[in-house]
Formats: structure tokens, C-alpha cells, sequence
């Protein structure tokens, strides 16, 4: 449940949790005064974990960034992909 910021007729104000479909007040529980809720700023995003990702949202059919292009294939090991080839010999023709 939201917890939503009051301002009572004085200046003071107070805070509340109460549901979404619950009507404002219109009167301070404790005090009886008349209040007027105040729009604030929320508790913000709070990011946990490794990050977003593209693959995070619906992307309307675009391949994931999870899935490898058709035109460089995944070798499936961990070596890195900025190493340079290794050099293969040519193969020796008898005369």
C-alpha cells in the first residue's frame, strides 16, 4: 500500500498508508484539522541485481541480444572473441 503525505490547516504535516482505492481525507485523524494531500516525490527506483537488459522489455519482434547474429556463430567457449586466430599451416605436398 502507498503511503501518502498530508498538510494539515497549520502548516504541519503527516503521512499515511493508505490503499489506492481509499478516498483522500478530508480531515486530520489526530488533530481534526482539514488537510490536502501533497504530491511528493515517491520512494524512487530502486536497481538491484546485474542491470537491464535489452531483453528486459518487449521489443516487437527484434532477434534478442541474447541470441547470436546468424553470421558469426558461438563457439560456446569462454575464450575471448578479440584474440587473433590461431595460424594454420599448410599442408605439405610430396614432390
Amino acid at each position: 500500500m502507498p503511503t501518502y503525505e498530508y498538510k494539515r490547516e497549520d502548516g504541519t504535516t503527516f503521512e499515511i498508508v493508505q490503499k489506492m482505492s481509499e478516498d483522500a481525507l478530508t480531515t486530520c485523524p489526530t488533530t481534526g484539522q482539514k488537510v490536502k494531500r501533497i504530491i511528493s516525490g515517491g520512494g524512487g527506483v530502486v536497481y538491484k541485481g546485474e542491470g537491464w537488459y535489452v531483453t528486459d522489455y518487449k521489443d516487437g519482434g527484434r532477434k534478442s541480444a541474447s541470441t547470436p547474429p546468424a553470421d558469426s556463430p558461438d563457439s560456446g567457449t569462454t575464450e575471448s572473441k578479440t584474440e587473433a586466430p590461431k595460424a594454420q599451416s599448410a599442408p605439405e605436398t610430396k614432390s
